[in-house]
């Protein structure tokens, strides 16, 4: 896919009907040297650019799990805006990488461009990537960084639940960076200074208002 395709990218196929294959399968493929990349330092599965992307990262020993809504056009040595401030605070706060990692796995533009209804396979299999980046780390991190657009779709929400109840069983630390909104929810990465210290979030608490 050319650099101005990417650029202008919005779901180019109904997300419902794709046919969705198993996450061990794509980390299988990422993990192959590639002739595109450098395999050795970035982790990006699937390993080409699609409908969706489970995960986008650096590889190594203490990585920062970046949870945000919903991938864009970025893909290694082509990091947007928002992955280059992902990139930033980690190193700033002491990790040694950073993995991105999204709520929704579905790629668009623009997150009003998501499905209204989402896509099970996808969801399911978009666990599992969120399983695998957590045991890559003895005592993972987890930023919350979804911003607001949590309330564009229902389902986000469940998604979510799902993501923290994957996280209990590894004793995930959540983090946040910057001002939370008033209705608690945790900060873009977009925006924030370089040096943004990340602190604790309570992320029991915001369950209780962001469910309620």
């Amino acid at each position: 896919m050319r650099s101005d395709e990417l650029r202008r990218h919005v779901p180019g196929a109904d997300i419902l009907s794709l046919e969705i294959p198993a996450f061990e399968d794509a980390l299988r493929d990422a993990l192959k040297p590639h002739t595109d990349y450098d395999q050795e330092k970035w982790l990006f599965v699937p390993d080409r650019y699609t409908e969706y992307r489970y995960i986008l990262g650096t590889r190594g020993r203490r990585p920062l799990i970046c949870i945000g809504i919903n991938p864009s056009t970025a893909r290694p040595d082509r990091l947007d805006p928002t992955l280059k401030s992902v990139e930033r605070i980690a190193l700033c706060n002491g990790y040694d990488s950073f993995l991105m990692f999204n709520i929704c796995a579905q790629r668009a533009t623009s997150p009003d461009d998501m499905a209204k209804i989402c896509n099970a396979r996808l969801h399911q299999e978009n666990l599992k990537a969120f399983d695998y980046a957590l045991r890559l780390s003895p005592s993972p991190t987890v930023w919350a960084a979804w911003g607001t657009v949590i309330e564009k779709r229902d389902y986000l929400k469940d998604h979510m639940l799902d993501l923290v109840r994957t996280g209990e069983r590894y004793g995930a630390k959540w983090v946040c960076a910057g001002a939370v909104s008033k209705k608690g929810h945790p900060h873009h990465p977009l925006y924030l200074k370089k040096d943004e210290p990340l602190r604790p979030f309570d992320i029991t608490a915001y369950l209780q208002t962001a469910t309620a």
